[in-house]
């Protein structure tokens, strides 16, 4: 059975840098094998109801600014699925979380960057789910236990995020060995919470765990984590590291 996945997506030039993560996020597919399609939930789709991504043949948006024209140019079409959208609008309706549909919604780079590394022949069907961010951790981990069953079904769950995430303290001139103290703080914090299991100080992460709201000014990109965590129980890690000073670029599993 597949596992669920956190991935730390990064600046959107990991399409075109992709630095030690590429390596990783290949190693990983090429671990898992193929699956039958794909169900991610990215940091750039925040909403305040559930939707699913339901268009057969979703564009690539390149949802973002001031970058280099190559990466305008890169393009990801994998198709949709509309079928398993349904499944999934579904699947959470049951477990009482009303979803619904969206048939024009694009891929976003928290989905496509990734997925261009691990899968680059995008030929995998593709599923998005929102970020109703509104409703934090717990909901998420409500998202990702509704999804699990699918995890039986060979279809591969992710979150993309960012361990850390705080834009305004980046350092665009960093080298890998240049990292900022607190983002490993909080980032390890994270690792100790999430291999004891600590659900209650995870779920309030913002209060107990230290240099949360600067790691996290807002955490639309780190709730995707905790959908990957409700959809599997043991968790491990995958790959750690840290680029532009302080954006964490950890990858994660929940098998």
């Amino acid at each position: 059975m597949l596992p669920s996945l956190f991935i730390s997506h990064g600046s959107p030039m990991l399409a075109l840098e992709p630095g030690a993560s590429g390596p990783a996020l290949k190693r990983l597919a090429a671990e898992l094998g193929r699956p039958k399609a794909i169900v991610v939930v990215s940091a750039h789709w925040e909403s305040r109801e559930l939707l699913v991504s339901s268009s057969p043949q979703p564009d690539t948006w390149h949802d973002f600014g001031g970058f280099p024209a190559a990466l305008y140019a890169v393009q990801y079409p994998a198709p949709g699925d509309p079928a398993l959208a349904q499944q999934v609008s579904e699947l959470l309706c049951a477990a009482g979380m009303p979803a619904r549909l969206d048939p024009q919604r694009p891929f976003d780079h928290g989905t496509w960057v990734p997925l261009s590394l691990m899968y680059p022949n995008a030929d995998i069907p593709v599923v998005q789910v929102s970020l109703p961010t509104q409703l934090g951790p717990k909901l998420q981990e409500m998202v990702g236990a509704a999804l699990a069953c699918l995890r039986e079904q060979d279809i591969l769950l992710i979150g993309s995020g960012s361990i850390t995430h705080n834009l305004g303290e980046l350092d665009w001139r960093a080298g890998p060995e240049s990292i900022e103290p607190w983002a490993v703080a909080f980032r390890d914090w994270m690792i100790e919470k999430l291999q004891a299991g600590d659900t209650p100080a995870l779920h309030d992460y913002r209060h107990q765990a230290p240099f949360a709201v600067r790691s996290h000014p807002s955490d639309e990109h780190l709730l995707p984590l905790y959908f990957a965590r409700g959809a599997g129980k043991r968790f491990g890690i995958v790959h750690q590291g840290f680029t532009l000073g302080a954006l964490g670029m950890d990858i994660y599993r929940f098998d």
